[in-house]
């Protein structure tokens, strides 16, 4: 009779097989072979960025079928131990098989996180914006919560965080900010968090401590590579420079180093202000620019071939996607997933994954209410 240890492998077996063909292994390695040989030939360096694009595709198809190869191997393993216990009646090593067997689950668990995010920008950093909604001054400052919230999650990750352009509310919290995260995974994480995030609590700004509902809006664009070609006439775009706005005292800028480049054809408007140099804000707003342009464009494509008609609802601008509740209970819930929890001070300290795996992974609700 098969004990747990062989119907944990058998477990471990179909997750696996259901895998290679999710993650398409068999066309990757054979995609990884004719690169190698591509690379024996000697004028394979001839075009050296067309070389290193090659070698890098290579090292992403090698990140996936080699970890595909590591849990079969792996798996090899815990059979082959499950086998000589079993025949050798020896439960020192059905112990070292099961003990195994915790180890390929491991393994293969990073290689379904690696099927969630296997999109063409998954790998690049993420752009994301905040902007405040509906509800005056307490949207800003919900606004401001929503930004250090992504700050507290960037640093939880370990992602490098470039701080682009902050507009401070008129009283309180913020209009609109934006920066760039870098690290592992960084935009195939962040896409999740796109959408409209609600508030309801008692407003701190308001003396009959009346319960409020405010909106604040988040987008996320990939960073994408320079060498990738966003053809930008300088005809269609104006760039103004204007002092940097800040909280005051002895880093308020006194020249006009603040960068805005409106690109007119698109109404599209990129704004930074966190260096001191202009030149280093006009280069970081460039690189906002030409991502947001690139990702417009591939959201036309997208949209003409009607491949991502299932998820507007859960993209688009007007789209609810999570509410976050402090009085007069307290919850944070996800409209798309119907995953909630009560932790909402975890969940507003960047605490998100429990949100954003499920997402990613695919978990979506049948019943989603219409909110009010």
């Amino acid at each position: 009779m098969a004990g747990p240890t062989n119907e944990r492998i058998a477990e471990l077996t179909r997750r696996l097989e259901a895998l290679r063909g999710s993650l398409d292994v068999d066309r990757k390695q054979r995609r990884v072979e004719e690169i190698a040989k591509l690379s024996e030939d000697g004028a394979f360096w001839a075009d050296n960025a067309k070389a290193q694009a090659l070698l890098k595709e290579k090292a992403q198809l090698e990140a996936v079928t080699g970890g595909y190869g590591r849990v079969r191997r792996g798996l090899d393993d815990a059979e082959a131990l499950a086998e000589l216990a079993e025949e050798a009646r020896d439960e020192a090593t059905r112990a070292e098989a099961a003990q195994q067997c915790e180890v390929v689950a491991k393994d293969l668990e990073a290689l379904e996180f690696q099927r969630m995010l296997s999109g063409e920008h998954d790998r690049a950093g993420a752009i994301v914006e905040v902007k405040s909604g509906a509800g005056g001054v307490e949207a800003m400052d919900w606004a401001a919560m929503l930004y250090r919230m992504y700050m507290r999650y960037c640093e939880r990750r370990g992602w490098a965080v470039e701080p682009a352009d902050l507009v401070a509310g008129e009283e309180a919290g913020i209009s609109q900010a934006s920066f760039i995260a870098r690290g592992d995974f960084a935009y195939g994480f962040m896409k999740a968090e796109k959408g409209v995030h609600r508030l309801v609590r008692i407003s701190p700004f308001d003396q009959a401590a009346r319960r409020q509902t405010s909106f604040a809006a988040v987008d996320v664009t990939p960073e994408i590579e320079d060498d990738i070609v966003v053809d930008i006439k300088e005809a269609d775009v104006r760039i103004d420079t204007y002092r940097s706005s800040g909280a005051g005292g002895q880093k308020v800028n006194k020249t006009d180093s603040a960068v805005r480049i409106t690109h007119i054809p698109t109404g599209l408007v990129v704004a930074v202000q966190n260096e001191r140099s202009q030149q280093k804000n006009r280069s970081v707003a460039w690189k906002i620019l030409r991502a947001k342009l690139y990702d417009l464009e591939e959201k036309k494509r997208a949209e003409a071939r009607d491949a991502v008609e299932a998820q507007k609802k859960d993209i688009d601008f007007g789209s609810q996607i999570r509410s976050y509740v402090l009085q007069p209970y307290r919850m944070v819930k996800d409209l798309r997933t119907g995953v909630e929890t009560g932790k909402v001070d975890d969940v507003l300290d960047g605490d998100l994954d429990g949100f954003i795996q499920p997402y990613l992974l695919g978990v979506r609700r049948t019943d989603r209410p219409v909110e009010d």
